[in-house]
């Protein structure tokens, strides 16, 4: 269904990747993964055709409808709900419109107005054959999280959160054969991304993503493209799947190199002792020619580096770190938290989670004493330094 040749992309004179081969094919799910900077946005990009590559090409099966994630949150401000997710089929989108203009404003006595609404009557029977696209679209949103009391309000009147989840239900409603994601997870919740991961697997197209999260890559991914080295290498599996494999790889490949090093190491200490010795000389002559033979390949350097982040404590943290007692919150009258109160002791890792706009942020900032409760105590240790990492 997708297939690239020969593609490369430069920028000035760094280099993203080189030469890369690939076909993707239908039924297969494929996560592409890199280190930041690798390139693979531009590479999403490039096989979307949105961009043009710095060589090669990239072939798309004749007839083939492709659907992407858009990244422009305010790309809709003026349309509905309901409005913005049907767009995702713009030409479905269109023959409503216009049905709906010319029923409205039209002449219905004017035969090229009546034959003209039969093309578009035509246009949805072929694109919305079962006319349920109207339910399907009222579906997708209520499934995530979104209520019909909603669904026909302007895309300006949503927060920002909600906005991406607009965009993901426009790419999805299509049903398109080829499926490009950009790390579709971002602003969701818990349920969201369930409901995605679920969304993703019933796929039966060719579907690309790209995301950091591996536990939405095990379980949404059918293969794995690796962008590193230069190139793209796939795997079949998912993310764990393809950890064992690289690891594997990457040990054989040293161990090789390795090898070789010693027997280089072995043929120039011989070749240094005996070259002057006239009994050894041809044995010399011999050691050298499978000297100059020898190949030793670098070890390519990968563009991922392992992170190195260390929260060293200034002193050791008594009995208690934190507690906050019946700590309340609310915003223009709307109650966001309720006498909140929790414990947390030494060596705790908590994990607090949520749907979107339940107060998670307000919390920490309140937890942080960046933002003052309407009621209740935050109570830190007496030992404690604290630092906090906004979103």
């Amino acid at each position: 269904m997708l297939q690239t040749i020969n593609l490369t992309q430069r920028y000035a004179t760094k280099k993203l990747f080189e030469n890369v081969n690939i076909k993707l094919d239908k039924n297969k799910r494929y996560g592409l993964i890199g280190a930041n900077g690798a390139g693979k946005s531009t590479f999403l990009k490039i096989l979307s055709k949105s961009i043009d590559c710095s060589s090669g090409e990239v072939i798309i099966t004749s007839g083939m409808r492709m659907g992407v994630l858009g990244q422009d949150q305010y790309a809709f401000e003026d349309l509905s709900l309901k409005d913005a997710v049907l767009i995702g089929n713009k030409r479905l989108y269109d023959a409503i419109k216009e049905k709906e203009r010319l029923y409205t404003e039209g002449d219905l006595s004017d035969d090229k107005v009546n034959a003209r609404l039969g093309e578009l009557e035509t246009i949805c029977v072929e694109e919305d054959p079962m006319y349920e696209c109207e339910v399907v679209i009222e579906k997708i949103l209520e499934d995530l999280g979104i209520p019909s009391s909603k669904h026909n309000d302007l895309m300006k009147t949503l927060p920002s959160s909600d906005k991406f989840k607009i965009l993901l239900a426009q790419v999805l409603f299509p049903k398109p054969d080829i499926l490009l994601l950009d790390e579709p997870t971002n602003n969701l919740d818990l349920n969201a991304i369930e409901w995605l991961e679920n969304n993703l697997k019933r796929h039966e197209g060719t579907m690309v993503v790209i995301s950091h999260d591996r536990h939405f890559l095990n379980a949404v991914c059918t293969h794995i493209l690796d962008l590193d080295f230069h190139s793209v290498r796939e795997f079949s599996g998912n993310y764990d799947d393809w950890y064992i494999a690289s690891t594997l790889i990457a040990k054989q490949q040293e161990a090789e190199r390795n090898k070789k090093l010693k027997e280089k190491e072995e043929l120039e200490k011989f070749i240094a002792r005996f070259s002057a010795n006239a009994s050894k000389a041809k044995q010399a002559t011999s050691r050298q020619k499978q000297l100059d033979k020898l190949d030793i390949q670098s070890l390519a350097v990968s563009s991922r580096r392992d992170p190195s982040i260390i929260f060293k404590p200034k002193r050791t943290i008594g009995n208690e770190a934190l507690e906050c007692e019946n700590v309340s919150k609310s915003y223009d009258g709307q109650m966001v938290l309720n006498q909140v109160s929790l414990k947390v002791m030494p060596k705790d890792k908590i994990a607090l989670i949520g749907p979107n706009g339940v107060g998670k942020s307000t919390l920490c900032k309140i937890l942080v004493e960046e933002l003052k409760p309407d009621k209740g105590v935050v109570k830190w240790g007496a030992t404690v330094s604290k630092g906090y990492f906004p979103q």
